[in-house]
């Protein structure tokens, strides 16, 4: 049960302080805050009071909190405190955390994850595997595409015990998901590589297996929707698969960036540096789009909403920086007019 505070639902505000009713699950406001590897968890990928702790500060006043990226399993591991959903031995420690942010009235949603060919083989202790042999990368079968998908549902099953209302499938910044739908690094040959069609395949295999043991959670996926590089993936190609996630039974899109990484050096003087690419994929869809890209300003924030280019907003690095910030936001934008 969630419970309410100050920051609760039902006051009639608008813009970013509207609720936002999503299959039967109220947020309480449009901020989202992203999720971002805070180095928290064990060396086992488990959860900590230091972690639950990062957690609840940031939730006080948050619509929608994405807990990290966790892996589904150890080849798909990226850092050495990375937190982690691969075992049943890990539910009770999650189970801390949900029941942490939901005392104080936020959701809590969980983003899984596989490194793919980015995984460090220092950490993994094996050759890291991605859609296509690469340098130091090997390429994956397609029977280990198959369990890789198994694990990403044995992961959303782990999750939603362990009370999470929902489950956000990490396919952007280079991430194996990520690294199948663009075909900067998929050059496969068979059906899971060469046209759109098939850069999609496994992405939209992961999101059924995943789906079907969700038992009616939400289902968000963060889609990486321009590789900002010549002969990679475009927004149009974006479109297109945003299009089928919905199809699919994806209840929120996250639109962030895909090879460029979530902070590309070429963008970072912009302010709401993928609202564009997340506006173009919102006119196509017809579910909430979150949209991200150094927001830092509560007015700004609002006025994405109000103007209607996404309908939630993630403000990622002012949260890390300030566990207030979204405290601020709403006694900012809740008690004075605001002029848009």
């Amino acid at each position: 049960m969630l419970t309410t505070n100050r920051y609760g639902v039902g006051d009639g505000l608008l813009g970013l302080l509207e609720p936002l009713e999503v299959k039967g699950l109220t947020l309480r406001n449009r901020i989202v805050m992203p999720p971002m590897q805070s180095g928290r968890a064990s060396f086992a990928g488990e959860v900590t009071n230091r972690l639950i702790n990062f957690y609840v500060s940031r939730s006080i006043a948050v619509g929608l909190p994405i807990v990290e990226h966790s892996y589904i399993m150890p080849t798909g591991k990226i850092g050495p405190k990375q937190l982690g959903i691969y075992s049943d031995t890990l539910i009770e420690g999650f189970e801390r955390l949900t029941s942490a942010i939901h005392n104080v009235g936020a959701p809590a949603v969980l983003q899984i994850t596989h490194a793919g060919g980015v995984a460090n083989r220092k950490v993994i202790g094996t050759q890291p595997a991605g859609p296509s042999e690469r340098g130091k990368t090997r390429g994956l079968t397609v029977a280990e595409l198959l369990q890789i998908a198994d694990e990403f549902a044995l992961a959303a099953e782990r999750a939603i015990k362990a009370g999470f209302d929902g489950i956000e499938l990490h396919g952007a910044h280079g991430y194996l998901l990520n690294q199948f739908f663009t075909p900067l690094l998929n050059k496969r040959n068979d059906e899971y590589g060469g046209s759109l069609e098939n850069r999609m395949r496994f992405p939209l295999l992961v999101v059924q297996r995943v789906k079907a043991r969700l038992g009616g959670k939400l289902l968000l996926y963060r889609l990486g929707s321009d590789d900002l590089a010549p002969n990679g993936t475009s927004v149009e190609d974006s479109v297109t698969f945003a299009k089928r996630l919905e199809d699919s039974g994806v209840d929120i899109l996250d639109i962030s960036g895909g090879m460029c990484g979530s902070e590309p050096k070429q963008l970072k003087h912009i302010k709401g540096y993928f609202l564009p690419q997340a506006s173009e994929i919102k006119k196509a869809a017809n579910v909430p789009v979150i949209g991200v890209g150094g927001i830092r300003e509560a007015v700004y924030a609002d006025k994405l909403v109000r103007d209607g280019v996404v309908d939630l907003v993630a403000v990622g690095r002012a949260l890390l920086k300030d566990s207030k910030w979204a405290e601020k936001a709403v006694e900012r934008l809740g008690t004075k007019a605001v002029d848009v």
